[in-house]
């Protein structure tokens, strides 16, 4: 999809739904890569994901911009613009947009957290730590016993 046919999408949902133009620019921004779309304060433009447009379809792509013009039309307005506010809840509500997107099935630079076994020598206790305990610093809780790094 080409930047303009984003344009006039925006454009087209903001004038069928919400009855009030578009008249800030639409983007493809390729940093995003948690969130499928944000509206930008200052700017007044909407900046979208491509990765949820060629995942989950136009329907989703659809959804995320109603949820974004939502943002916009309450900024412009001067009323309650965020999350929490009552004017955004009413409004997503009525023109049928998504609270939140579907999550992406492959998101890069997400960590899987790792964790490390500790088992004390005396009383068999299991220890399930984040990050690494230094066994010639630390002892067991329970009963005093020396700590041994335990197998997966």
């Amino acid at each position: 999809m080409e930047r303009y046919q984003l344009q006039k999408i925006v454009e087209d949902i903001s004038s069928t739904f919400f009855g009030k133009p578009f008249k800030h620019q639409a983007l493809f921004n390729s940093k995003l890569r948690t969130t499928g779309g944000r509206y930008l304060l200052n700017s007044h433009n909407i900046e979208l994901n491509y990765k949820y447009f060629e995942e989950h379809g136009i329907e989703e792509l659809i959804a995320i911009i109603k949820h974004e013009l939502c943002h916009y039309h309450l900024h412009i307005e001067g009323k309650g613009y965020q999350h929490k506010d009552r004017d955004f809840k009413v409004l997503l509500k009525q023109v049928g947009g998504s609270r939140f997107c579907t999550p992406l099935q492959n998101v890069k630079g997400k960590r899987t957290a790792t964790f490390h076994l500790y088992e004390c020598t005396n009383c068999k206790t299991l220890y399930k730590r984040r990050r690494r305990v230094d066994t010639t610093r630390y002892v067991c809780g329970k009963c005093g016993g020396k700590l041994n790094k335990a197998d997966n």
